[in-house]
């Protein structure tokens, strides 16, 4: 069952609207969350890193309202071996929950949700 965004696609590709072909971008994920492909991009660009802080450390490393968080001190791992770590999660070396991908992006901001989300 096709839904109105995929009526107007076929309508446009039916009256040759678009002759170049057509490009389609969703990092993030619709859903928020970030494709596994985009991980490894993120993670050679060093704005991502595998973290081995338990759920309870992380939360206590994010801060509060009016206080700021601190960093990982698995966050300025080498890309290399940040590589070597998440591909080996996705492979299933490790059990789950023991280490988790993480965004760097501003511990101190004053969104929390800015804290290098997992």
């Amino acid at each position: 069952m096709a839904n109105f965004i995929q009526n107007e696609i076929d309508e446009d590709l039916k009256n040759g609207k678009y002759t170049t072909g057509i490009h389609t971008r969703f990092p993030p994920e619709p859903n928020g969350y970030l494709h596994v492909g985009h991980a490894e991009q993120l993670i050679k660009k060093g704005l991502a890193y595998v973290d081995d802080l338990s759920a309870e450390e992380i939360k206590a490393y994010r801060g509060t309202l009016t206080e700021p968080g601190k960093e990982s001190p698995y966050r300025n791992r080498s890309v290399e071996e940040n590589l070597d770590l998440f591909r080996r999660m996705k492979a299933g070396e490790f059990p789950d929950g023991a280490r988790v991908l993480r965004a760097k992006i501003d511990m101190a901001s004053p969104n929390m949700m800015f804290r290098d989300p997992i």
